[in-house]
């Protein structure tokens, strides 16, 4: 039932053990594609706790719904086909990439060493392993070390035998991380849904930065032609794809009738696949996260989805410290299955996607990391010629993004504390009664959601 409630204080967080009830149960309700974070010993990364984000009271209450949607949630398109993708990637460029044994895609023969002492270096080389690059991330202060295997090594085996050297060394496989969206024809628009306007607020933002890292982005699409993008990646070659072009123009698109959450601020852009075989691998998503903080751009959206990964979790723990704010989709898995990340690391704002009925969608997840919900159906956003319909967190996610840098200055853990309060203040209350596991505090960024009858002039991708 959607109360329409406007909310104005945060609320006491569940008894010890409620909601960590709830996240074994969404665990053991998607086991089937369970990661493996008991395997990697992932240590917990608390973060900032920033006002107005703890986990979600009444937790009792959102069970049964989990569990009602458990079994219909395992065979959701979207799951099986991010999973088929994962293993077309690893057939398709199995010289370079393979799966393993949790279902994770991964570059073969790497390993991450993150900031390793010398001592287990040495200890690699005598062992037969390689050093591949070696990195520290500018304005993160972290040091990556990229280990190759002795041949005939397997990489999960190479992962094991390093822990072996250094119980305590931070090691981890080198994650490929891939969208959660999907455009054109996936979502047809409904014609009772609530029509767009096209400004949340009623005006554009003047000034100011918002990130983005993604793939490419075609800046001649018709929504971006008027805005300021600057890019990162692919060694200065463009390299346009249908996904960081439409969440680029829900962050900073606009054209007579259309403007997006940050129209106006200019758009910082790290393009992490680049078309290679090894696109989107947590390294690269890394060095693109270090370059928007040397660039000291405040929100950063992230609409990739993939395993958890000690190199990732250090690097957005750092960035929320230095008051970074990361926001990113919480995936297309379903309400069963585990969660995914960078979206539920804590103190992340991870976004889960409603239609223009204000309905959840099925596939998106769903637990403690869910911060906002966002339009992420039945909505406009840039194709290359013209406009597509597209569907998923992957698009709800610049919303709320967009919103939020519209609120923050520069990196400060201040400004982000009053970004982050200030639009859970604006937050329409659906479902059960104060934050839950399904829409979070609340639908934000309703009026941004565009009538295609608005964009008329330009043409629909078929």
């Amino acid at each position: 039932m959607h109360t329409g409630r406007r909310r104005e204080r945060a609320r006491t967080p569940p008894p010890h053990g409620g909601w960590q009830r709830l996240a074994a149960a969404l665990v053991l309700l998607g086991a089937g594609s369970m990661p493996a974070l008991a395997q990697l010993g992932l240590p917990s990364m608390p973060g900032p706790q920033l006002p107005g984000f703890e986990p979600p009271f009444g937790v009792d209450r959102q069970l049964e719904r989990v569990e009602r949607h458990a079994q219909a949630a395992r065979d959701l398109p979207s799951v099986a086909a991010r999973r088929l993708k994962m293993r077309t990637l690893a057939r398709t460029h199995r010289d370079r990439l393979e799966l393993n044994r949790a279902g994770e895609l991964m570059v073969r023969d790497e390993v991450l060493a993150i900031a390793p002492d010398a001592e287990l270096i040495a200890r690699a080389r005598q062992a037969g392993f390689v050093v591949l690059r070696e990195r520290t991330l500018p304005d993160l202060d972290i040091a990556v070390v990229v280990l190759q295997p002795p041949a005939g090594m397997r990489t999960e085996e190479a992962l094991e035998r390093l822990r072996a050297l250094d119980p305590n060394a931070r090691l981890d496989f080198n994650h490929i991380y891939l969208d959660a969206g999907a455009s054109d024809g996936a979502s047809p628009v409904d014609t009772d849904a609530a029509p767009g306007a096209v400004q949340d607020g009623g005006k554009a933002v003047a000034s100011g930065r918002v990130g983005l890292i993604d793939g490419g982005i075609d800046t001649g699409a018709s929504l971006l032609r008027q805005a300021r993008i600057r890019t990162w990646g692919c060694g200065g070659r463009p390299v346009a794809s249908p996904h960081g072009t439409a969440v680029a123009s829900l962050l900073v698109g606009q054209t007579a009738g259309f403007a997006a959450a940050a129209s106006g601020m200019t758009l910082y852009a790290a393009d992490v696949y680049c078309d290679a075989a090894t696109g989107g691998a947590v390294e690269t998503i890394a060095e693109a996260f270090a370059w928007l903080a040397s660039q000291r751009v405040a929100v950063i959206n992230v609409s990739l989805v993939g395993p958890p990964n000690r190199l990732l979790a250090q690097v957005v723990d750092r960035l929320m410290a230095r008051g970074h704010v990361v926001v990113a989709a919480v995936g297309n898995d379903g309400p069963a299955a585990p969660p995914l990340y960078p979206a539920a690391y804590p103190g992340v704002v991870g976004v889960t996607a409603v239609d223009g009925r204000r309905r959840v969608l099925p596939e998106a997840g769903r637990g403690p990391h869910v911060s906002f919900a966002a339009p992420g159906a039945d909505l406009v956003a840039a194709s290359a010629d013209g406009y597509t319909v597209v569907r998923g967190t992957s698009y709800a996610a610049p919303v709320v993004a967009g919103l939020l840098a519209a609120r923050a200055g520069e990196p400060a853990s201040d400004g982000a504390r009053q970004a982050l309060s200030a639009l859970v203040a604006t937050a329409t209350d659906l479902g059960s009664p104060g934050r839950d596991p399904i829409f979070g505090h609340g639908l934000v960024g309703e009026r941004l959601r565009l009538d295609p009858d608005r964009l008329d002039h330009l043409p629909r991708r078929q």
